[in-house]
Parts: C-alpha cells; sequence; structure tokens
C-alpha cells in the first residue's frame, strides 16, 4: 500500500501539469477563436477592404494564438521556449522535409493575398477546378461548386496553377452561336437577332451588340452574335436569349435545321 502511494505521489505532478495544459489549450483555443472573430469582423467592417483580407488576418491571427499556447503548454512541461528553438534548429532539415508541403502552402497563401488574383464571392477556375471563392487562409482555398460541392485546394496548387477569374471584370462577353437553313434569308436572320437584344435591358450598347456569319456548316449556316452584359447578369441572359431567339426565328418563319445529309443519284 505505502509502495502505490509512492508510485501515485511520483506521477501526481505530472498528473498536475497535463491537466494545467489541457486548460490552457482549451482556454487558448476559445480565445483564438474569439479573437479571431473579432479581427475578421472588424477588417470586414471597413468598406473600402474586402472580405477576403478579413478572412486571411483572422487566420493569421489564429495560428499566432495557438503557436503562444503550444509554447506555454511545452513550458508547463518544463520545456523552455529558448529549448524548444535550440531543438528546432537541431532539427531544421528534418522538419523542413516533413512540413515543406504545408510551408509551401503558407508561402502561397500570402503570396495569395498579397497579389489578389481572386476575392471572396469571386468565380473562378483554378487549374481545372471551377467554383465561387468562399475563403481563403493560411493555407487552403475553399470552392464552392454551382451545384453546391465544397473543394478545398491547397494553396502551393492555387498559386502554382493557371487562375482563370471570370468575376474579375464587372462586365463580360455572352456568345451564341445560331443554325440557321441555308434557304433562309441569313440578313433577315440577323436582324431578328439584334431585335432581341436590342429589346433585353441587360445587353449592353457598348461595345454595340454584334452578329456575323461565321460557318458554313455542313447542315446549316451558322451566326454568331456576341453581347456585352454585367458580369452577374451573364448565364440568365445567355439561357434568356436562346430562347427568345428560337421562338423568334420561329414566328419569322426561320428553320434551325436538323443535322441531314443530301442523297444525289447520277444516272449509268
Amino acid at each position: 500500500m505505502e509502495e502505490l502511494t509512492q508510485q501515485v505521489g511520483a506521477y501526481a505532478p505530472l498528473m498536475i501539469n497535463a491537466v494545467k495544459a489541457l486548460v490552457v489549450l482549451i482556454i487558448g483555443w476559445i480565445v483564438a477563436g474569439v479573437v479571431s472573430g473579432f479581427v475578421r469582423r472588424r477588417v470586414n467592417s471597413r468598406p473600402e477592404l474586402d472580405q477576403t483580407l478579413g478572412n486571411f488576418a483572422a487566420s493569421v491571427v489564429r495560428w499566432v494564438i495557438l503557436l503562444i499556447v503550444l509554447v506555454a503548454v511545452l513550458g508547463i512541461f518544463g520545456i523552455q521556449a529558448t529549448s524548444l528553438v535550440a531543438m528546432l534548429g537541431a532539427a531544421t532539415l528534418a522538419i523542413g522535409l516533413a512540413l515543406q508541403g504545408t510551408l509551401s502552402n503558407l508561402a502561397a497563401g500570402f503570396m495569395l493575398i498579397l497579389f489578389r488574383p481572386y476575392k471572396i464571392g469571386q468565380y473562378v477556375d483554378i487549374g481545372g477546378t471551377a467554383g465561387t471563392v468562399v475563403n481563403l487562409d493560411l493555407f487552403t482555398t475553399e470552392l464552392s461548386t454551382p451545384d453546391n460541392v465544397q473543394i478545398i485546394v491547397p494553396n502551393g496548387q492555387a498559386w502554382g496553377s493557371i487562375i482563370t477569374n471570370y468575376s474579375h471584370h464587372d462586365t463580360r462577353r455572352v456568345d451564341l452561336t445560331f443554325g440557321i437553313d441555308y434557304g433562309d434569308d441569313a440578313d433577315r436572320a440577323m436582324r431578328v437577332i439584334l431585335d432581341q437584344a436590342a429589346a433585353d435591358p441587360r445587353v449592353q450598347d457598348d461595345p454595340a451588340p454584334w452578329v456575323r456569319v461565321t460557318n458554313l456548316g455542313d447542315s446549316s449556316v451558322d451566326l454568331t452574335a456576341r453581347l456585352w452584359c454585367a458580369a452577374d447578369d451573364y448565364w440568365e441572359l445567355k439561357f434568356d436569349m436562346t430562347k427568345k431567339v428560337k421562338e423568334a426565328f420561329d414566328d419569322a418563319g426561320i428553320s434551325i435545321p436538323y443535322p441531314h445529309a443530301v442523297e444525289i443519284q447520277k444516272a449509268g
């Protein structure tokens, strides 16, 4: 019994330190969340700053606080900060090799926030992966696809890929192609398309709507229309114009031919 008491007494300081470390971790985790949330709200409340910067600053603050908490926890177990730095200095090569992906994501995160190739709320394509930017933090970029699928892209991969930002400019060009029968009047069909464009308030006058014959296909004469609109109106305008032009062609007696082939017979 006395031996058991001695063993418990020997482990008592370690258990006390473990409890202290757990308390410090919990409090530090809560403080990191509260302070980072406060920083995010303060930065996002500034109208001259966009939401991307607020989220990134909150992420930096959160990780800095957690790092301080980690040093404090190590101090509870008797590992001083100076000793920790010495240990890290001795193991720099091993840590660098093990965390090279994480460190590259961290560096890429700072590059993304510095050069701002995209912001939160913009629709982008990153190396073939498209979606709306939901969040940008120290290590990852979060995208949401039109069918509400979450995609996490490491910042290192994002910075090293071709980035196509569909929302960067205020306006976009809508390209539409319509095929008409070879027996139809191309000029009349072009006027029908332009009339539909002029009737839609979303179509901008500058640059002016443009319609040309762009291809003589196997079964149709192809007319291409180029219309400019606000970036937010792109998809709805594209869908609406396709429907309106089809209905206008029907009213004007202009046919949209099915693919077909003509058989020519020659006398023997």
